[in-house]
């Protein structure tokens, strides 16, 4: 097992700095400093989590070397002065204490500078940009757009930079160069990607000067230059520097392009720079490339740039962007790059570093890329994790050892109830786990069919509860007589939502499937209302699957539904929020003509923002039609009528219809218990439907106060 990531858990040399593996946390605008930009106890808990997870190096993202000015997150880092130095090395000495190295990353936002736009000031830019119509609002909710600074209607002043801007800017990050020294850090990167201030010089698209600033390839790179000359001259020939390049503009064909990037790559190592982090940036005015560069949706989305900049440098290179850690380990044996730098799976879990070097990858918990994270930070708020409560609540210390041990039985064997067992048993309490069926999973056995990182969140959870003491007991009822048999204090009642029809005419027709159907007929499950709507053949083949186990593994489901499924061609789904899209998704993949009717205005709540605005374009790429404002819907003889926005009774034909809506919280069986006499707690979907982001975190809510 080691072997495979033996590459990865070498150490590793950029200029003077010693490294202890190959694993970065890269660089991440976390909205976690103070509001005045000091580093207090959140981020500095922050990071110092990510150092007790064995990362070699953490990268501080996005220090603003002229705060305010030039801000782009309402809590980013300051390093615009002398007064933030404290905080930064009270960060240091903290990362340091576990054998951890620190850099801070010198950022300057022009155009994405959104902190001068709200508050009014000059947002310093090379030239006048051109702009292009955003689809970005479009794929927002209603109460998304007023918290995105990039929606509100500002009166933005734009000002083109003059030569004694370009020379202020260029000292200020010499001075910030300096700071970064004088706090105890490790080294610094400069930030010249991701459409700021020096990639924004560097594309021909966002500078049209005419000046030695503007026009070729060398006079576009002069201020990136400059910037390493200045720094250099303040820090040292021997302090570690290196710069973060945008390989490509996805997206923009007149944008920086990989010749471009391997070029200014070589300008900046002749310049002195020790490494070269290798990333990308996009067309911003469309909303599904927001996961296409730097936070890439398609696995190892960067390797091949990173390999094609290496292969003119000297000097290492670092790259991210969901590259898995084995396959890392092969590209650094094969010479495609130095470095791993990662962001979501070291939120999902920053003690992977350090459960690779003790042989136990099968304990990292994953990441299941639904964006989260990221979507945080367009919404101008904190970092925080689906998956890992922990995330961003370091100083709460959640996870705490229990003062009393408790015998506590959790009902329910979905996500919110594994998470709250493995939790519970973790702070030391004696834990029981009742699951009324015969598998653990919940509706995240679906949801893992319906998108396959789910499956791995799955697979981890079910890990845990059986590796920790747990008593599990499945296909058990969780009665007031078995309760008390268990003599428990404490019951977490974890049952998942009740999903009904909902009052829609002409759902009871044979060829109507509510999302328990759905889900019944594709894991193979036994339902009742399901023989009826199922011929022989199908119901003898889900049988089947039942019998030899089939149904339960993902990958052979997924294989088999992509030539047999008990469904029509013409799908009809009435819903369209996380669960129909995601279900319109698996369909269409399985070559069905498939309708989505909506009733809001904007489809796709549940999901976050970044992985919405790429699921509704994918989806209008696979065929799938999306109707919102449907309104008065009803199913015939094989046809679905709805009024239109318009005011029109529209028809659609369906060979069978799936009805992705009904799903509410259920607190019968808390309530009973409480009449009961037991000390009660609930989490998860039967308190209100949140998906696995709300059984996470109120299993660790719960967990953490009983």
């Amino acid at each position: 097992m080691l072997d495979n990531y033996n590459h990865l858990l070498q150490p590793g040399q950029i200029g003077t700095l010693t490294l202890k593996n190959r694993m970065f946390v890269t660089a991440m605008g976390v909205n976690l400093a103070e509001p005045d930009g000091h580093c207090g106890e959140q981020i500095r808990a922050f990071h110092e989590e990510h150092a007790k997870g064995g990362a070699a190096l953490i990268t501080l993202g996005v220090a603003g070397v002229a705060w305010p000015h030039g801000g782009n997150q309402p809590r980013q880092v300051a390093i615009s002065d002398d007064r933030f130095i404290p905080g930064l090395k009270a960060l240091a000495d903290a990362v340091h204490k576990h054998d951890a190295k620190v850099v801070a990353q010198l950022h300057f936002g022009g155009l994405v500078g959104v902190e001068d736009m709200k508050a009014g000031r000059p947002v310093w830019i090379p030239s006048m940009p051109v702009f292009k119509q955003s689809d970005l609002e479009a794929g927002m909710l209603k109460e998304e757009i007023p918290r995105s600074a990039t929606s509100q209607k500002l009166d933005v002043k734009l000002h083109p930079m003059t030569h004694d801007d370009i020379a202020s800017l260029v000292a200020q990050f010499a001075q910030a160069a300096r700071r970064v020294c004088e706090a105890g850090m490790d080294g610094l990167e400069i930030h010249g990607g991701h459409g700021y201030i020096i990639s924004e010089f560097l594309s021909p698209l966002t500078n049209q000067r005419d000046d030695e600033y503007g026009g070729s390839l060398e006079n576009r790179a002069r201020l990136l230059l400059e910037v390493i000359e200045a720094v250099r001259t303040e820090v040292g020939r021997e302090f570690p520097v290196w710069c973060k390049l945008d390989s490509e503009e996805f997206g923009q064909p007149d944008g920086i392009s990989l010749e471009d990037a391997k070029a200014v790559a070589q300008m900046a190592e002749q310049a002195g720079v020790d490494a070269i982090t290798v990333s990308a940036y996009h067309d911003t005015s469309r909303g599904a490339l927001h996961s296409e560069s730097n936070i890439p949706h398609t696995p190892e989305r960067l390797v091949a740039n990173a390999t094609a900049i290496k292969q003119g440098l000297s000097i290492p290179v670092i790259t991210s962007g969901r590259i898995e850690p084995e396959a890392a380990s092969k590209h650094i044996a094969q010479g495609h790059f130095d470095f791993l730098g990662m962001g979501r799976k070291l939120l999902a879990d920053p003690h992977l570093p350090r459960k690779l070097a003790e042989q136990r990858p099968q304990d990292i918990r994953p990441c299941v890329y639904c964006y989260c994270c990221v979507s945080q930070i367009y919404l101008e708020s904190p970092v925080k994790c689906a998956v890992n409560p922990d995330t961003a609540a370091e100083t709460e210390d959640l996870m705490a050892p229990a003062t009393s041990v408790k015998r506590i039985a959790v009902v329910g064997g979905g996500p919110g109830g594994m998470e709250a067992a493995r939790r519970l048993t973790l702070r030391g309490h004696d834990v029981t786990l009742l699951e009324k069926s015969g598998v653990l999973g919940g509706t995240l056995q679906f949801a893992s069919i319906a998108y396959e990182p789910n499956g791995k969140l799955l697979d981890w959870l079910k890990r845990q509860v059986r590796t920790l003491p747990i008593a599990i007991h499945l296909n058990t009822e969780a009665t007031p007589e078995v309760l008390r048999r268990l003599q428990v204090d404490v019951v977490v009642v974890a049952t998942g939502a009740r999903r009904e029809m909902p009052e829609i005419p002409g759902a009871d027709r044979p060829f109507v499937f509510s999302g328990d159907e759905m889900r019944a007929m594709v894991l193979g499950e036994k339902l009742q209302s399901l023989r009826s709507k199922l011929n022989g053949f199908s119901r003898f083949m889900l049988a089947a699957g039942a019998v030899t186990g089939a149904s339960r593994h993902r990958q052979l489901v997924n294989i088999a539904t992509r030539h047999w499924l008990p469904l029509g061609q013409r799908i009809v789904i009435v819903g369209g929020e996380l669960v129909g899209l995601e279900l319109a998704e698996y369909l269409a993949h399985r070559g069905k003509q498939v309708v989505v009717l909506e009733q809001s205005s904007r489809p796709g709540a549940g999901l976050y923002l970044v992985r919405r605005l790429r699921l509704l374009e994918e989806l209008r790429e696979s065929g799938v039609t999306l109707i919102s404002k449907a309104a008065e819907i009803t199913i015939g003889d094989h046809k679905v009528a709805y009024r239109n926005y318009r005011g029109q009774i529209r028809q659609l034909g369906a060979d069978h219809v799936v009805v992705a809506q009904g799903a509410q919280g259920n607190l019968a069986l808390a309530e009973a218990l409480q009449v009961q006499g037991f000390d009660v707690h609930a989490v998860g979907d039967c308190s209100g439907v949140t998906y696995i982001e709300g059984a996470m975190h109120e299993a660790a809510r719960v967990a953490a106060i009983v």
